[in-house]
């Protein structure tokens, strides 16, 4: 069988965006329970830019050379053996085998979702529904996803419950104000003064600009805090909980002991959802209950530009890259 090539995004050695490079490869072929997906777009989130620069090395050491990212959408190109819930022409989301993975392509090239074509485990993907872009389908994973976890799995949100979402504009923090009035929860949000109109928009009752108030001063008893941001706000943030009340921490695992003088539960965002939760979120997004805010999207050849503005922290919604449309 002759070999088929692909453009995909390669990264040699750590460094700065300069060591991105875009360059013809072997296009790899699925395995048993794999799938073969021919990407449309794929999602850039800060975790890229820290395993391409070297500073999570020690938590995902790499494998050189390697093409970045984790999570896209696009359409099923073929299915390896074995695989019967997707068939060629699928229009599917998800994780593909992504840089931290130690799986190698037929060029010797750890797979990754910058690319035309990536390999996916077939339990790592979900069907598109109708009505859901390709676009917002790639925002799902590590966004809509997290809010998910932060406020349901790891939260235990429930009806009628009061919850304060730091960055609540930021790629995690804009579904998690949906999904939390979609709950029928009362959402409280931190955002800087350019954002409190659109936080506003999402539903939340009450945005706080962090630049000049500080949310202690006015947020007493709530149930639950989403803290993407850690440091100081978290230590802010246990007076502000009620008796039992949980703070779930996207950044690091959360102080034990504080947790304890203050009498509520401190979790670290570490728990999955299940498919059907996806599913329930990709329908939710689908029928417009809640939408996904894209702050920009960039070409797969100027994907430097793509992670310098997630580096910059100061989008609003997700960065995702055009690979094929």
């Amino acid at each position: 069988m002759s070999e088929s090539f692909m453009q995909a995004i390669l990264v040699s050695e750590y460094g700065g965006p300069e060591v991105l490079k875009l360059k013809e490869v072997v296009r790899p072929n699925p395995s048993a329970g794999e799938v073969l997906v021919k990407i449309h777009y794929a999602s850039v989130i800060p975790l890229d830019w820290k395993i391409r620069d070297g500073s999570m090395q020690a938590v995902y050491p790499q494998t050189f050379p390697y093409i970045p990212g984790f999570y896209a959408s696009g359409i099923v190109e073929s299915a390896g053996p074995g695989v019967t819930e997707f068939t060629a022409g699928d229009r599917v989301f998800g994780m593909v085998k992504g840089a931290y993975a130690e799986y190698a392509i037929a060029s010797g090239i750890v797979n990754g979702a910058d690319s035309e074509y990536a390999i996916a485990p077939m339990n790592e993907l979900v069907k598109m529904p109708d009505g859901l872009s390709f676009e917002d389908a790639a925002t799902i994973r590590a966004g809509a996803e997290t809010a998910w976890k932060v406020l349901f799995t790891e939260g235990e949100l429930e009806t009628g419950q009061t919850v304060l979402i730091h960055a609540a504009a930021g790629g995690v923090g804009q579904f998690a104000v949906q999904l939390a009035k979609w709950k029928g929860a009362h959402v409280i949000g931190t955002a800087s003064a350019s954002n409190l109109d659109f936080v506003t928009s999402l539903g939340a009752d009450q945005v706080i600009d962090y630049t000049t108030t500080a949310f202690e001063d006015v947020v007493k008893r709530v149930d639950l805090v989403i803290d993407s941001v850690g440091g100081d706000t978290e230590n802010r943030s246990w007076s502000v909980l009620k008796q039992g009340g949980i703070l779930v921490s996207l950044t690091h695992p959360p102080s034990q002991e504080n947790a304890q003088n203050h009498g509520v539960k401190a979790k670290f965002n570490t728990k999955f959802p299940t498919k059907a939760n996806l599913q329930t979120i990709a329908q939710l997004i689908a029928d417009g209950t809640i939408k996904a805010e894209i702050d920009s999207i960039f070409p797969l050849d100027q994907i430097n530009k793509a992670h310098e503005k997630s580096k910059e922290k100061h989008g609003r919604g997700r960065i995702l890259l055009r690979v094929n449309s």
